[in-house]
């Protein structure tokens, strides 16, 4: 992975982009890329490249040209199947001077146009200029695993990687907090693109192509989601045994190209749970004689799965890697991670991740394997099973018997929703009449995020209250999700919001290459996404046993204490890590009244009660997931408005490029 920037001037009158500008952009993006920096610049558009390097270590170099020098390429990611590419790519004349996949885009898109990134098995946010056609290609993979946000401004076209390059390439580039993406971050848990945290920034759609050509913009996609229709016919039709077989050579096929597509060394997280159990046993068999996993471990025994991550990496015969978080540790990194998050975050949970990202680099290692994914193609939360018993229980509302099911959810939380059966029924019962509703599922989730929103100012209140971020996200869903399955409709939704916006980015990419390591995601492999969704629902989830067929993959090859232990998600120590006695002076400068004032996003009397609330627990009391959730969101928007509005982060003025194409320097000095 590695971090892309670049400049398009949106008129062909305007002034070549500043060179400085590319400069500070790749300085931005460092930390994604420590290994080489790259520019490219002609009169129209200019290009900037922090290089990790991963495939062809000795001529990868980006910018990368393709035929003819004149249609020039910025990449970050990776694509798996491009040995495949190439060599079609071959038989159709292309000649190649580099081993890298970075080369295998440009001559495929030459090649194929737009229908080139539905070929290609991989992570990627891609830029492609075209310096004769005038035209910029911008590409983002199928699940939105690399990040890429644009901005127009002053005439300009700013795309990168980070939102940091972008402010740091103009000064005069406004920084503000957009309603629109704080309401959807405290209704959904995050933003879901084009919608953008700061006003006039946006995110490239996971699964996208967007084109700037002669003053024309246009998007498509290039790939969507889709699952069997009820009444169609285009759902798996073996056996549940016919089922276990291709998910496991899927799963190997997927783990194995991950492994075997890099010229460094691969290792991979291992948290004890069933998903990265998987990969790293699976990891170790194509990894050959030594292979590295890594392990969180936490001083609250609450969080900590130690036994069964010891458990696997013996039986994997790793070489095994743990790192110890406490309370104090997350409170004092917290800052550095919500700078690289570059979002407000509504739990801690990103931080133990930097943390761990930090030992893998400090190991020597540059691409880690992770379980990401598996809950959400294989039905793997307690979210999927809530919906099932909701459903069910809806069908006879006044039946006691069905809606007992419940307390068979959530035993990991020390204040679960369901542990008393008549808070539990309120809870739970809300909407119960309205089971088939597109979003049903995930009802109880947006609610209990919204509650946040009582702590707002007056000013976002009106700013927010016109707008309804559940309304606007279900208004989005494609025309055949009613004739889905209700499974298929509610792991959909979490794909478009909690996974991609989330997981895969605040406690993913962000954390992972805050210290220079490529994540690699062997159940977000296209083709085991198509194989999952096509499986009939109860293969995923059997009444109440999530991951069914996922388990069945596992028992001859993984622990068997593995297979059969209650599912138990990775979390971390929240808002109380936030106001122990010694905690981080930041934390009281971020949450004081002038602070709070001077962003505007919450009331300062409504964030005081809430400190005040979490202070007194912080001798051993307990705190709802609301208040949890609350506390950390005002404190990393604070530190997101301190880093980001009122100061101005700027990258560096000069870099040491090992590629230094710059054209209209070269004409300027012929002229």
């Amino acid at each position: 992975m590695c971090g892309i920037a670049g400049i398009v001037s949106l008129s062909a009158a305007a002034a070549p982009p500043s060179r400085d500008a590319l400069i500070r952009m790749a300085g931005a993006l460092a930390h994604r890329g420590p290994d080489e920096r790259g520019l490219y610049r002609d009169r129209r558009a200019g290009l900037a490249h922090a290089r990790l390097s991963v495939i062809d270590l000795a001529s990868g170099q980006q910018p990368l040209a393709g035929a003819g020098d004149t249609m020039w390429i910025v990449f970050n990611g990776e694509i798996f199947n491009y040995v495949e590419l190439r060599q079609d790519l071959v038989a159709l004349g292309y000649r190649f001077r580099t081993r890298s996949d970075t080369e295998v885009i440009v001559h495929a898109y030459h090649a194929w146009g737009e229908a080139a990134f539905e070929r290609m098995n991989g992570q990627w946010a891609v830029a492609i200029w075209d310096s004769v056609a005038g035209r910029l290609v911008l590409s983002r993979d199928r699940f939105g695993i690399c990040p890429l946000h644009f901005c127009e401004h002053g005439g300009r076209l700013y795309f990168a990687s980070e939102v940091k390059a972008i402010f740091a390439a103009d000064a005069d580039i406004p920084r503000a907090f957009d309603p629109a993406g704080i309401d959807q971050t405290f209704t959904l848990w995050t933003v879901t693109p084009p919608q953008g945290v700061f006003g006039g920034v946006s995110e490239l759609t996971p699964g996208r192509i967007r084109i700037y050509e002669s003053g024309v913009v246009r998007e498509r996609a290039f790939w969507k989601p889709d699952y069997p229709k009820v009444d169609g016919p285009d759902e798996f039709t073996g056996s549940l045994d016919d089922a276990v077989e291709e998910v496991r050579s899927a799963l190997e096929a997927a783990t194995a190209l991950r492994i075997v597509r890099a010229d460094v060394p691969v290792g991979c997280y291992l948290s004890g749970g069933l998903d990265s159990s998987l990969v790293a046993t699976l990891g170790r068999r194509f990894a050959g004689e030594r292979f590295q996993t890594f392990s969180l471990r936490f001083a609250d025994a609450e969080y900590d799965e130690t036994h069964f991550q010891r458990l696997v990496a013996g039986v994997a015969g790793s070489d095994h890697h743990e790192v110890v978080v406490s309370r104090s540790d997350i409170a004092g990194i917290f800052p550095e991670v919500i700078y690289h998050a570059e979002r407000p975050i509504l739990r801690t949970a990103p931080a133990p991740l930097f943390l761990l990202s930090r030992l893998v680099r400090q190991h020597g290692i540059k691409v880690v394997l992770t379980g990401e994914g598996a809950d959400e193609m294989f039905a793997g939360y307690d979210l999927f099973r809530e919906g099932k018993v909701r459903r069910f229980w809806g069908r006879q509302p006044a039946s006691t018997r069905r809606s007992r099911l419940l307390e068979r959810l959530y035993p990991y939380l020390s204040r679960s929703p369901v542990q008393q059966q008549a808070m539990a029924r309120q809870f739970f019962g809300r909407d119960i009449h309205a089971s088939d509703a597109p979003g049903f599922a995930h009802g109880t989730r947006w609610r209990t995020t919204s509650a946040i929103k009582r702590l707002f100012s007056a000013d976002m209140r009106a700013q927010t209250e016109r707008r309804n971020a559940v309304s606007e996200l279900l208004a989005r869903l494609p025309a055949e999700f009613s004739r889905w399955g209700s499974l298929a409709q509610d792991q959909y939704i979490e794909i478009q919001t909690l996974m991609s916006g989330y997981l895969l980015s605040s406690q993913g990419d962000r954390m992972l290459m805050a210290h220079s390591v490529e994540g690699r995601f062997p159940f977000l492999d296209h083709e085991l996404v198509r194989l999952a969704n096509s499986l009939p629902a109860a293969y995923k989830l059997r009444v109440l046993d999530e991951k069914h067929v996922l388990k069945r993959v596992a028992q001859p090859i993984v622990p068997s204490e593995i297979v059969t232990r209650k599912k138990q998600p990775y979390r971390a120590p929240n808002a109380l890590c936030f106001v122990a006695d010694g905690a981080p002076a930041y934390i009281r400068e971020a949450l004081s009244e002038a602070a709070l004032r001077e962003a505007n996003v919450f009331d300062p009397k409504s964030v005081t009660r809430l400190l005040s609330k979490c202070q007194a627990s912080a001798g051993g009391g307990d705190l709802s997931n609301s208040d949890n959730m609350a506390l950390v969101g005002v404190l990393s928007t604070q530190l997101l408005h301190r880093q980001f509005i009122a100061s101005r982060p700027s990258g560096a003025r000069t870099l040491k490029l090992s590629i230094d194409i710059d054209r209209v320097h070269r004409e300027e000095v012929l002229a």
